[in-house]
């Protein structure tokens, strides 16, 4: 019990209880294919599938990303993705984004507990729509051993908005997930997982809004 309890209480400081009343419930999917390459760089590709009751099919993104392993915790990357959107399953708009990121993999422990960390920048374009969006994704995790094979994790990230376009008219801290989720290995290479995240949207002058998503990932690594 305790073992459990201790990750349920970090999620509850990050904030991520749930509010009184949901404004969506969202079901997303994930795929990630990892493949090591020679001097230490690795190619990384997900794709996430998103649904909502409120929207229905509403996205398919992809990223692929290149990464350089510079020591045993960090790992640079550069990448882009690939962000058709939809309202019901009928296309409305694309989404292309080109992505830097620092990676720091079990950087810090406290007993079992196991702490990663991730900065991403992104530049942001929109099909149709002029200007580039500047956006930083902090993120803080932390996963210890649950039973057996399993694990359990808990993160938080923040969106941050560097600069106002016609579709980035926000500026700061415009919104934030917390997620708890669980990983159990089905093979050597292979992990699924499956959770919970909060996505809260902070909206000027109006409530803000918040999204309950039932996550499921399936990762391999060659």
């Amino acid at each position: 019990m305790r073992t459990i309890l201790k990750p349920l209480l970090f999620a509850a400081a990050c904030g991520f209880a749930a509010p009184a009343f949901a404004d969506d419930t969202q079901y997303w999917q994930t795929v990630t294919v990892t493949v090591a390459l020679p001097d230490d760089f690795k190619v990384q590709n997900e794709a996430v599938f998103r649904s909502s009751d409120a929207k229905g099919f509403y996205e398919l993104e992809n990223s692929l990303s290149l990464g350089k392993k510079i020591n045993k915790v960090t790992t640079l990357w550069l990448g882009y993705t690939f962000d058709p959107q939809y309202n019901h399953g009928t296309f409305t708009r694309r989404e292309h984004r080109f992505r830097q990121q620092i990676s720091f993999d079990g950087f810090a422990k406290a007993g079992k507990v196991k702490f990663s960390a991730r900065l991403r920048l992104e530049e942001r374009w929109r099909e149709g729509l002029s200007g580039t969006g500047w956006r930083l994704r902090p993120q803080v995790k932390a996963s210890m051993p649950l039973t057996g094979k399993a694990t359990i994790s808990v993160a938080s990230e923040q969106f941050i908005n560097l600069n106002n376009t016609v579709f980035q008219t926000t500026d700061g801290l415009d919104r934030m997930r917390n997620s708890i989720s669980i990983g159990v290995p089905l093979g050597k290479r292979v992990n699924l997982d499956f959770g919970y995240l909060n996505q809260h949207g902070f909206v000027p002058s109006a409530a803000d809004t918040d999204d309950h998503v039932l996550t499921l990932g399936l990762s391999a690594s060659f």
